[in-house]
């Protein structure tokens, strides 16, 4: 949903600026806000010119920071979602929560050098979008001489279907015994994944799938620009049957309601 939203913005944007700026470029990402293309290399200036750094908040400050607020955290690197045009999406955390990096400005030098659990300091814009709590328009740097932290999955199984799961917005998580349940696409025919949300993709878009627990149905997702299709996940989750149990770990990713990016699915055996 978010991919085909970009894509409609960006070609608007593309309409009305070619009479007199050319033909733009735009990233049909994950969701269709827009942030800075300026270098890290640079970030701290960029940091300066949006508002200033700032104090530095700790994960309880900045989910209770007001929407759009300028905020500055230090978080852990986990994952790489995707670079373009000096834009960066990274999956993050520390051992009190998690964070969405979305189109955070960085070079692509840099980019090789965010590996998991690396330190960085973000600024940016606090957002939500369709459920979503993210960092946009971010600026970030380097925490030289920090620690290094990498997550351990939390089990959430539990906490499917409770006020609770929100908690672990963003965060590496696991699920177990979980019953891969029928998808519809827009023909009404079933099977154990589509590609894209309504199944009109093809190879190499993303995949969704449904699960079943404790009587209620949840839609998880492998986010292509994560887990591409050369991925272990990919080709799992294009091997899955319909009532298969299986265990699966990735990122609590919220869309209207719980939509997991997921990393990693085995079949129980």
């Amino acid at each position: 949903m978010k991919k085909l939203i970009s894509a409609v913005l960006a070609l608007s944007l593309t309409l009305s600026l070619a009479a007199c700026a050319g033909n733009p470029s735009s990233e049909s990402q994950s969701t269709a806000e827009e942030s800075s293309s300026v270098a890290t290399d640079s970030s701290e200036d960029a940091t300066a010119e949006t508002g200033a750094t700032g104090e530095v908040l700790s994960y309880d400050e900045y989910m209770a920071a007001d929407v759009d607020t300028l905020v500055t955290v230090e978080a852990y690197v986990q994952a790489k979602q995707s670079w373009w045009e000096d834009k960066a999406t990274i999956y993050a955390q520390d051992e009190d929560g998690a964070y969405f990096f979305y189109d955070m400005a960085c070079s692509e030098e840099d980019y090789e050098k965010l590996t998991p659990g690396t330190c960085i300091r973000v600024t940016g814009y606090k957002t939500i979008w369709s459920g979503e709590v993210e960092l946009m328009e971010a600026t970030f740097e380097f925490v030289d001489g920090a620690d290094t932290f990498v997550a351990t999955p939390l089990d959430v199984t539990d906490l499917l279907g409770t006020e609770e799961l929100i908690d672990h917005q963003n965060q590496l998580v696991s699920f177990t015994g979980l019953t891969v349940a029928p998808s519809t696409d827009a023909n009404g025919e079933e099977a154990a994944f589509l590609y894209g949300w309504d199944g009109s993709g093809t190879e190499g878009d993303d995949l969704y799938f449904n699960v079943s627990y404790n009587g209620e149905t949840y839609t998880f997702l492998v986010e292509s620009y994560l887990c591409d299709s050369t991925t272990e996940v990919y080709s799992a989750v294009k091997n899955l049957e319909i009532g298969q149990t299986i265990d699966a770990e990735g990122f609590l990713y919220w869309y209207e309601g719980v939509n997991p990016h997921i990393t990693s699915v085995t079949v129980a055996e």
